[in-house]
């Protein structure tokens, strides 16, 4: 196998040939067909994650086809198309586990930070956290559903179920997010970093009721906001778009240090609450409702061996949308 690896933070990630890999019980090998490149990505690599495991094959928005089956695998077939998410394994025991909190898990393990991930010509994975795909759609615009759509799933579920609401920061999550939203029947307004006329133009693109900077005033009072740009200087914005009694939702498993402000944006049961990781559960609901919504992804194409470029791309928001890597 092929595959891009991170052997010291901060550095870039070193193609490197490696053994191909047997599944052990319970797990599959997937033969990847395209991986996204995520922010989270970014967050690995440049260290700003605890404790992640070195060497380490970063991705974890995988969509590819079973060609290997482990011992104790029965609901997988080879030939099967799969996506592998950013959650890989749960312990099952703990207090979280046993109350449908999994995504809270006291001992996980995620897909490319502790465990190997999709810069790769294969993975291999837990079979629980593998969700069949079905044949509809291509790989490629499938893979950024795997992570950008299941955590803007979760973190639309958690802002409640008001009519209007904010996305700040409007990329690969948000354009995904944004067409359920509409769906269901509310008004999205995004704001994006100050005179990015190309990010608010592809927010009008995908339905959104307004665009604007994110230090322009909410033209409405939103129900609800959801911060998917990972700069903490937002939250105290946001706070002020809400009405009383409104939602700020932090997407992002990482997040610039929070100024101070004062109590008064945050008074009147104003709300300010954190999304982590996401539970299978969050992907059965969202791939079934995918279909229905009919998502349109915006994507950029990069080779496995363009990964750095591609995190580099990412980095600088040289691209609308989601990145994908494909062997």
């Amino acid at each position: 196998m092929q595959a891009m690896v991170l052997n010291r933070l901060g550095s870039p990630l070193e193609w490197t040939e490696l053994p191909d890999r047997q599944p052990g019980p319970g797990e599959i090998r997937v033969k990847v067909a395209a991986c996204g490149v995520c922010r989270t990505d970014l967050h690995v690599v440049d260290g700003e994650l605890p404790n992640p495991v070195l060497p380490i094959i970063p991705g974890h928005e995988i969509v590819g086809r079973i060609d290997a089956i482990g011992s104790g695998v029965a609901e997988l077939q080879i030939g099967e198309r799969v996506g592998i998410p950013w959650l890989g394994h749960t312990c099952g025991i703990c207090v979280y586990c046993r109350s449908d909190q999994e995504n809270l898990c006291d001992e996980p393990r995620f897909t490319g930070y502790t465990r190997d991930g999709g810069f790769a010509s294969s993975v291999v994975a837990d079979a629980r956290y593998a969700f069949p795909l079905g044949e509809v759609g291509s790989d490629e615009e499938l893979v950024p559903l795997l992570c950008a759509g299941l955590i803007g799933w979760r973190s639309l579920v958690m802002a409640g179920s008001g009519r209007n609401i904010g996305f700040y920061g409007f990329g690969a999550a948000a354009h995904i997010v944004a067409q359920v939203a509409i769906w269901q029947g509310r008004s999205v307004f995004a704001f994006t970093r100050p005179g990015d006329v190309a990010a608010q133009s592809f927010a009008r693109s995908f339905g959104a009721s307004w665009a604007g900077g994110s230090d322009e005033p909410s033209p409405e009072p939103l129900d609800a906001a959801i911060i998917f740009a990972t700069v903490g200087a937002l939250i105290p914005l946001a706070l002020r778009a809400v009405r009383k009694g409104g939602r700020v939702v932090c997407a992002g498993i990482h997040m610039t240090d929070i100024p101070g402000f004062p109590y008064g944006l945050l008074w009147e049961e104003r709300q300010l609450v954190s999304v982590a990781n996401l539970t299978r559960q969050d992907g059965l609901d969202f791939l079934r409702l995918a279909p229905q919504v009919g998502i349109v992804t915006q994507i950029t194409r990069y080779a496995l061996r363009d990964a750095n470029l591609a995190l580099a791309d990412l980095r600088a928001g040289r691209f609308i949308g989601a990145a994908v890597l494909v062997p």
